[in-house]
């Protein structure tokens, strides 16, 4: 049984009041992943903008 639907599985045999944990769980993750992957993009485009700066100085002092 693939995972997506043993999740399900489970979820239908649960009260709604542990329902409502799980929905809460579920976006906190969705979060954190969210968020953890906008660092890495801010992270990504500072390494690019200093590796920029680094060729321009390079090009000066060379020139």
């Amino acid at each position: 049984m693939a995972t997506k639907e043993q999740l399900i599985q489970e979820i239908d045999q649960m009260p709604d009041s542990m329902i409502e944990e799980v929905l809460e769980f579920v976006l906190s993750l969705k979060t954190k992943h969210s968020s953890e992957s906008h660092s890495s993009d801010v992270w990504n485009a500072y390494l690019a903008s200093k590796r920029e700066r680094e060729e321009v100085y390079r090009r000066l002092a060379n020139s």
